[in-house]
């Protein structure tokens, strides 16, 4: 993954980089050369035409050019490095002065003396801008201008005011500059640039790169992690650096190691937990059965010893029966059989399951002969299963001669359930933990010795199933009380019938039901309860 995504990030980002720069380059360079042009051609003009003003104050067309004024051009050639060139309407070249050419093609250029009578004309008429080797004027590129010349007589008249005077041209004056200067401008131009831009290449690259190299090191060591968990090591967490999306994703994998690490924790105390729930009642069978085979166990003995096999296969059953339903639950395969049934009458029976246990520990069971039937809509077996693991939990961890005490209550929108026992009680660090699926508290077994963590995660399913919720509280060497709600049904709606003139509202469902035989439910006071001791 560090070639691939880095590599490629890094190629991707370099491309655009350089793309970026080939697109402006170009379009500098193509800008830069126009104005360059333009700007050139511009100050040409400007020069011929202050040479034309200059050269038409002597009559040269008759007199000829008088030595100061070709010195005058050679000097002002030089100093704006282009030709300077007068020619007269036939195209005739009367004089000149070519610094531009000489300084690029040296002592072997030869003038021309005589330029096309088309390009006179169009410059003694106006002006004319154009390329001089196309045109014949030189054997390379040129850019060229020429103004028209006017005579030293029809001058004066123009500045003396005579508006019936014409312009008469008498030839013309260029101005040329060889194209090879301004390329090798527009070069160096292009040579700055690309010094500059391989320098921004570079930062660029460098910056990218150590950019990529950081986006990229968290997913890097999130990969080398979750090899390390396909191993078995659980230990390893990466690094949170930032808060972006990178660092909240680093935090999530942190949080989910941790739930995994958590998950492979009880789930080995869950095999060492299974393991010893399963070799120790086979090993007791496996022992008396074999016993009662080779004589060991004398007759008189061995039903005394089949009532303990018997309480081991029935352990081994409610191991397997919860196996089961845990397996049930995780694959979403545990459905409700809901129906409406008196959890009352759930608690006592529970209660009376326990009769020997409670006896045998003297506890004094209180709430019992004060509970009122209470009607809840639900699944009867599974809550069922909830009351007797709850009841089972507060046997076993009741002190000898403790309490425990039953309550059903019934609230506006739900019947709540609460079994409280005395004894050692849960430290409050290990409250939130004790509804955790393999989660024991009584780590010793001193107390627990058949349980495997799984009971008060079944009743918090099961509840949840049903809408409900559970809590619990506790004081250390005090008590620990168990509470849970199921929700009431909808009510139905209701009906009105006429009878005679008054109207009487009955409920849909007792409108419907109202002809079934009731349930009959066994009232309290006629149940004995166990010995309170």
């Amino acid at each position: 993954m560090q070639k691939s995504l880095f590599g490629k990030y890094l190629r991707v980002t370099m491309v655009i980089v350089l793309a970026s720069f080939i697109v402006l380059g170009s379009v500098m360079m193509f800008v830069f050369s126009q104005y360059t042009k333009s700007d050139k051609r511009k100050l040409l003009m400007q020069n011929a035409s202050s040479m034309a003003s200059i050269t038409s104050v002597v009559d040269i067309t008759n007199n000829g050019a008088p030595e100061l004024l070709k010195v005058f051009v050679r000097t002002f050639s030089l100093n704006i490095d282009a030709d300077i060139f007068v020619t007269d309407l036939e195209g005739n070249v009367l004089f000149g002065a070519y610094a531009n050419s000489t300084s690029n093609i040296g002592a072997n250029f030869t003038p021309q003396t005589q330029i096309s009578a088309d390009i006179v004309k169009c410059a003694s008429e106006g002006s004319y801008t154009g390329d001089g080797r196309k045109n014949g004027i030189y054997d390379t590129p040129y850019y060229v201008v020429g103004v028209p010349l006017y005579s030293a007589a029809e001058t004066s008249s123009s500045a003396a005011g005579d508006e019936n005077s014409t312009r008469v041209p008498v030839g013309a004056v260029f101005a040329a500059m060889n194209a090879a200067s301004l390329t090798e401008y527009q070069f160096a131009a292009l040579q700055m640039f690309l010094i500059a831009a391989a320098a921004a290449f570079i930062l660029a690259f460098v910056v990218v790169g150590l950019f990529s190299y950081r986006l990229v090191k968290p997913l890097r060591q999130m990969s080398a992690a979750a090899k390390s968990f396909g191993d078995g090591d659980f230990s390893i967490r990466v690094p949170v650096t930032s808060n972006d999306e990178i660092g909240q994703l680093a935090t999530a994998f942190n949080n989910m190691a941790d739930s995994l690490s958590g998950s492979e924790s009880m789930n080995r105390s869950f095999v060492a937990n299974v393991s010893h729930e399963l070799k120790t009642p086979m090993t007791t069978i496996a022992g008396f059965i074999d016993g009662i085979l080779d004589g060991t166990i004398p007759p008189e003995r061995q039903s005394h010893y089949l009532h303990i096999v018997s309480d081991e296969v029935k352990r081994l059953s409610r191991l397997v029966r919860t196996m089961l339903n845990l397996s049930r639950i995780d694959n979403g395969e545990l459905k409700l059989r809901p129906n409406d049934f008196d959890i009352s009458e759930t608690v006592l029976s529970t209660v009376l399951t326990f009769e020997k246990s409670i006896d045998e520990k003297k506890i004094d069971i209180r709430g019992l002969d004060t509970l009122q039937p209470m009607q809840v809509h639900g699944d009867e077996d599974l809550l069922h299963q909830v009351v007797y693991n709850l009841v089972e939990n507060a046997v076993k961890f009741t002190n000898t001669e403790g309490y425990i005490s039953f309550n059903v209550s019934d609230s506006i929108d739900r019947i709540v359930v609460t079994i409280e026992n005395s004894g050692s009680g849960i430290q409050s660090d290990e409250l939130p933990l004790v509804f955790e699926k393999f989660y024991k508290t009584d780590k010793s077994r001193s107390q627990d010795k058949n349980g495997m963590g799984l009971g008060l995660y079944l009743v918090r399913t099961i509840i949840k199933l049903h809408g409900g919720d559970i809590s619990v509280s506790s004081v250390v060497n005090e008590y620990t009380r168990f509470s849970f709600y199921i929700p009431k049904p909808q009510e139905a709606p209701k009906l009105k019938y006429n009878t005679g003139s008054i109207p009487v509202t009955v409920p849909v469902e007792d409108a419907v039901i109202s002809e079934r035989p009731k349930k009959e439910h066994h009232g309290h006071k006629d149940n004995k309860e166990p010995d309170q001791k």
